[in-house]
Formats: structure tokens, sequence, C-alpha cells
């Protein structure tokens, strides 16, 4: 880290598990940048900068991003790869839009993001990034192919990024959860029992582990985060 309030990009800002990310960065003091499609709503103490409309399957607006970054704070430690989508959807009734939807939704998003900070991170010698993925990157389930292979991809971007930059201070690594304790997961499924679910909260403090230096041995891992799924 650069110093004792480092600077951390988080892309899906607006949604779940990206406001407990940033409210939780934000209480050890981060300074943030939120990103989003949507405006991402920020209430925390921490000095943090929104922005939404990014459309982070462009790569421009990726690199937009980390110019934007690097004006308002001067530097950027540490990249947190949240945005993304799901879709279940069986494989006799999908088509290749819907493949391509989540590439596009899940691997772009990450690719892109990486490609932008790269430079930086490897000029400075240093920058941590932690990838989403899913436990369904490791094994697929009913209905989840075209998102099980997009989230396999971002584990295998991850493995990669690591390898590649390990010897310049960078780490990359990725969190495997399971089911998302949202209202949306609470809606979509209202015979499942929630409490088996990983809270956003607690993905969030694996997150923040992640970017510490507890974790500085750590690298090119995907973390499971299942709960009792």
């Amino acid at each position: 880290m650069s110093n004792s309030n480092p600077v951390a990009i988080i892309t899906g800002a607006a949604g779940n598990l990206g406001q407990a990310v940033a409210t939780h960065l934000g209480s050890l003091g981060y300074r943030l940048l939120l990103i989003d499609l949507h405006q991402p709503d920020w209430e925390g103490e921490s000095d943090a900068v929104s922005i939404g409309n990014v459309d982070l399957t462009l790569p421009e607006h990726a690199q937009e991003v980390v110019n934007q970054a690097w004006e308002y704070f001067g530097q950027i430690d540490a990249v947190v790869n949240i945005a993304g989508g799901f879709v279940w959807e069986r494989q006799a009734e999908s088509s290749l839009d819907t493949w391509n939807t989540q590439y596009a939704m899940n691997v772009q998003t990450s690719v892109n993001m990486c490609q932008a900070i790269l430079p930086q991170f490897q000029d400075q010698q240093g920058g941590l990034i932690v990838n989403i993925g899913a436990a369904a990157a490791s094994k697929a389930a009913d209905g989840m192919g075209a998102y099980a292979a997009a989230k396999s991809a971002v584990l295998r971007l991850t493995e990669a990024l690591a390898a590649e930059n390990k010897h310049l201070g960078i780490r990359a690594n990725a969190v495997l959860p399971s089911i998302l304790d949202t209202p949306a997961n609470r809606e979509a499924m209202p015979d499942a029992d929630p409490a088996d679910w990983v809270s956003p909260d607690s993905l969030a403090g694996v997150i923040a582990f992640l970017l510490s230096d507890a974790a500085r041995d750590i690298n090119g891992a995907g973390i499971p985060v299942t709960g009792r799924v």
C-alpha cells in the first residue's frame, strides 16, 4: 500500500455486494472510486467518488475509470471487480445470445478493468486485484452452463494475472461465492432458507482480507465462500 489511506476502485458498486464492500473498505480508511452502470449511493464517512453510466464491457470506459481515479486521488492501490450478472437458463432453451451476454457481463468487464489498471500497477511495482468468480466456476449446476463458463473464465483470468505479475508486487485473487443473501435472490427463491446463503457483509470481509497485508502470501487463489449451500 502506498500510504495509510489506500485507494480502491470498486466496480458494480451500486449492487448489494458492491455497497457492502464499499462500506467495509470505507470503515478501514480506504478512499474509494465507486463505479457502476447506475449511480452508486454512498453515505459512508470515507472519502469516496461515485460515477454512474459506466459500461465496463467497453475498454475505453475502463480506461477512463483508471484515469478518473488517478485524477481524483493521485494513486490506485486496489481494484475489486464486482460488475457482472447472472442468467439461469437450461441449455435446451438457451441460445448463443445468453452465452455471449454472460461472457460480456462477467468476463469482458473484468478483463477490461484489469487491462486498464495493469500498466499503472506494473509501473508502481505493486497493486491488488480481487475478482468475483462463483462456486459454479468449479462445477456447473442445473441451468448455470453459461454463467458457470463465464465465472470459470474469470478464475482462469485471475490465475494468469497472478502468474504473469507475481514478481512485480501485484497480487490477484478471486472469491467464489455460492448464493448471496440479497432481496432479489430471496424473491427468486422464496422456499429456500437464506440462512444457508452468503451474506454480502461476510463476503466483503473476505475481500478486505485478501486486500490486507495478512494475505500477502495468497496469490492466484480462488477462495470458496459458500455458507451452508
